[in-house]
C-alpha cells in the first residue's frame, strides 16, 4: 500500500542505533496536525525500511514476533508525513495523518485522550474529512452531499460564495459580510478536501513566499 501523503525523512538510516535495545528502537507516533501523541511502538530496521517505502507506519510486533502494519485489520492506517530521529539516534518521532482512531479500543489515542485540533479551523477541517468518508446512504450531512455531487459542483459552489462575498463587501452590513465570508471559507476547505489537499498545504506555499 502506497500512501498519497508527501513524506519528509529527516534522518540517516545508517546512524540509527538498533543495537541498543535488542535490534529495536521506540517510535513515538504523533498527529502532524494536532501534535497529539497517538501511540508508541517499536521498529526494527526492516519495519523502518517498509515504513519509508510504503508511507504507512509498520512496526515490529514483540508479541506476534513479526512485522505489523498499523491498520492492516482495522484499515485505520497511519500515513507518514515525516520521520526524524532524536539526538542519540535511538528513538524515532513519526508524524502521521491517521485514517481513524489509533487505539484498538476505538479511542483516538492509546491513552484514551481525544485527538482534538488546537484551533477551530483544524477542527473544522477534520470534521469535513470525516463527513467525506461517511456512507452517503447513511449520512444526512450537507457536507457529505456536496462530496457526492462531485468536484464540479463543489467548485461551482465556491465560485457562487465568492461572488456573494464580493457583493456584500460593497455594502456596510457587517453580519451579512461576515456570514458570506464564513460560507466561502467553509466551501473552500471542502474543495481542498475534495482534491485531497489541506489548509496546511496552502500555508506551506504562503510561508515559502514570505521567506
Amino acid at each position: 500500500m502506497n500512501s498519497y501523503y508527501k513524506m519528509k525523512i529527516n534522518f540517516n538510516l545508517n546512524t540509527i542505533d538498533f543495537e541498543k535495545v535488542n535490534g529495536l528502537v521506540p517510535a513515538v507516533i504523533q498527529d502532524y496536525s494536532t501534535s497529539a501523541v497517538l501511540m508508541l511502538g517499536y521498529m526494527n530496521e526492516e519495519a523502518l525500511l517498509k515504513t519509508c517505502t510504503e508511507g504507512v507506519v509498520t512496526f515490529f510486533s514483540r508479541s506476534k514476533n513479526r512485522l505489523w502494519t498499523k491498520g492492516e485489520t482495522s484499515k485505520n492506517f497511519l500515513h507518514v508525513i515525516s520521520i526524524q530521529s532524536d539526538c542519540d539516534a535511538d528513538t524515532l518521532l513519526i508524524k502521521v495523518k491517521p485514517d481513524g482512531p489509533t487505539c484498538h479500543t476505538g479511542t483516538d489515542t492509546c491513552w484514551g485522550e481525544k485527538n482534538t485540533p488546537p484551533d477551530f479551523l483544524k477542527h473544522l477541517e477534520k470534521v469535513i474529512q470525516q463527513r467525506k468518508s461517511e456512507d452517503p446512504l447513511v449520512s444526512k450531512s450537507y457536507t457529505n452531499s456536496l462530496f457526492q455531487k462531485g468536484i464540479n459542483k463543489i467548485a461551482q459552489k465556491v465560485g457562487e460564495e465568492a461572488v456573494e462575498l464580493v457583493i456584500e463587501a460593497k455594502d456596510n452590513d457587517k453580519d451579512l459580510f461576515l456570514n458570506e465570508a464564513a460560507d466561502l471559507m467553509f466551501h473552500y476547505i471542502v474543495l481542498l478536501a475534495a482534491k485531497n489537499y489541506e489548509l496546511e498545504d496552502v500555508l506551506t506555499i504562503l510561508k515559502e513566499r514570505h521567506q
